[in-house]
C-alpha cells in the first residue's frame, strides 16, 4: 500500500496531500467533542490510488490520539469506517 505525505492544517479544519501537484482533502468540523467529517474529495486526476482512505485513516488516527469521537457524515467517510470495525469505538 502506498502512503502519501498527509498534511493536516487544524485552524482550517482539513487534511490534504498532494500527488502529481493535485490535491485532495477531507474537511471536518469540530461539534463538541467530535469531528464531524463533512467532505472527502479526491479528483478524478489522481483517483483510484486509496487515497481518500488514506486521508479518512489520518482524520480518525488523529481523532483517537486527542480524545475525539467521530461523526462520519460524509457518505465516503460512512463506508469507509464500515469496512475498518477497529474504529467503531470512536463513532460514540
Amino acid at each position: 500500500m502506498t502512503t502519501h505525505a498527509i498534511q493536516h492544517d487544524p485552524a482550517a479544519e482539513v487534511f490534504t496531500t498532494t500527488v502529481d501537484g493535485v490535491e485532495a482533502r477531507l474537511d471536518y468540523h469540530l461539534a463538541d467533542g467530535w469531528m464531524v467529517i463533512t467532505h472527502t474529495g479526491v479528483p478524478d486526476a489522481i483517483g483510484g490510488r486509496g487515497i481518500a482512505g488514506e486521508l479518512v485513516r489520518a482524520a480518525f488516527e488523529h481523532a483517537r490520539a486527542q480524545g475525539w469521537n467521530v461523526r462520519p457524515a460524509c457518505s465516503y467517510a460512512a463506508a469507509w469506517v464500515e469496512r475498518h470495525p477497529e474504529y467503531n469505538q470512536l463513532l460514540g
